[in-house]
């Protein structure tokens, strides 16, 4: 699977585990549901997880190794609300949980309650 087809997977897969998460919380009111989830969903956010994924050394070799290969593609559109330094580490945290999602779901699972703890 190519690093682009992992970052349009792992886009749709972290925004489906944050909407069951925000769910979980017995969120009910549209409003309140879409303003929680941009507290996880935009580039900066998902920049930002990257980045406390790596700091805190919750990752492995191999982990950080996929957000640095996702981090350098190319991408071919540009950011609507971002520079383009927070938009390459959004790909490449997107990148990160769709190979997660593919190759080990618990592991994906203990990404995810390591970010909804920051």
């Amino acid at each position: 699977m190519s690093l682009y087809q992992l970052s349009f997977l792992g886009d749709a897969v972290f925004e489906l585990m944050v909407r069951e998460y925000i769910i979980s919380k017995n969120v009910v009111k549209l409003n309140d549901l879409q303003k929680f989830t941009l507290k996880f969903v935009t580039a900066k956010r998902q920049a930002y997880f990257a980045d406390m994924l790596v700091k805190n050394e919750f990752l492995s070799f191999d982990e950080v190794d996929i957000l640095r290969r996702g981090r350098n593609i190319k991408t071919h559109k540009s950011p609507k609300n971002c520079d383009i330094v927070t938009y390459k580490y959004a790909t490449a945290f997107e990148i990160l949980i769709g190979y997660l999602y593919i190759n080990d779901k618990k592991r994906l699972d203990e990404v995810f309650n390591f970010i909804i703890n920051l």
